[in-house]
């Protein structure tokens, strides 16, 4: 019978065997756009070849330190949100697996959504190594998806941005948001007592506004 460590190198070993199995290279071809669902995102990135992934990511770590050893480690989520507050990121390059953290990787798809064809792979992944480096970052206006548009298909967009400013522009433009808009309004005007002409027509014209674009 074997002793309980060298059992658990087995169990590790053979989780590192199905992770490898579970991003097999050999799927992916150079230049293919590789997106990864997220939580409340998807991230995109463009395959190199030989395991390598070129992906924008926001990351604080560049700004803050000159040791490139442990600004090539993999991303941590923290790194990760105070790059995002502090607009800061870069174009890296990792390994499928640490691209993917986890998740399933969907090859391709934009092919379906964008209207511009797909330039040639190596064209492609050619444009995403010349943009390697730290960069600004906008989580909406210059973002992974901008990226990966860019280097295969010429144009720097992102569905998920129009998306989300849609959703925006529904929710604020709603007669919902009209009326709360209005009764807060009037509430704080009553709370503070001041019930002014320069208080009151721009309440009533910000709601007025705001239910007519509904």
């Amino acid at each position: 019978m074997f002793p309980f460590p060298l059992l658990n190198i087995f169990v590790v070993a053979s989780k590192v065997k199905e992770e490898d199995s579970k991003y097999d290279p050999a799927l992916y071809q150079r230049g293919d756009l590789l997106e990864v669902p997220r939580t409340l995102f998807t991230h995109f990135g463009i395959y190199l070849g030989d395991n390598r992934v070129a992906h924008f990511i926001p990351d604080i770590l560049p700004v803050v330190s000159k040791n490139k050893s442990a600004i090539a480690r993999m991303v941590t989520n923290s790194r990760l949100l105070l790059g995002v507050i502090a607009k800061a990121g870069s174009i890296r390059v990792d390994s499928v697996a640490d691209f993917a953290y986890g998740s399933e990787i969907i090859v391709n798809h934009m092919d379906q959504v964008c209207s511009q064809p797909a330039l040639h792979g190596d064209e492609v992944a050619r444009r995403a190594e010349k943009l390697l480096g730290s960069i600004a970052y906008s989580l909406l206006w210059h973002n992974c998806e901008h990226y990966v548009m860019h280097c295969r298909y010429g144009m720097a967009i992102s569905y998920q941005t129009y998306q989300f400013c849609t959703t925006v522009r529904k929710i604020v433009c709603s007669r919902m948001s009209a009326f709360l808009t209005a009764l807060c309004g009037i509430t704080v005007m009553l709370f503070l007592d001041s019930v002014t002409p320069l208080t009151t027509i721009p309440t009533m014209l910000i709601s007025f506004t705001i239910w007519m674009a509904s």
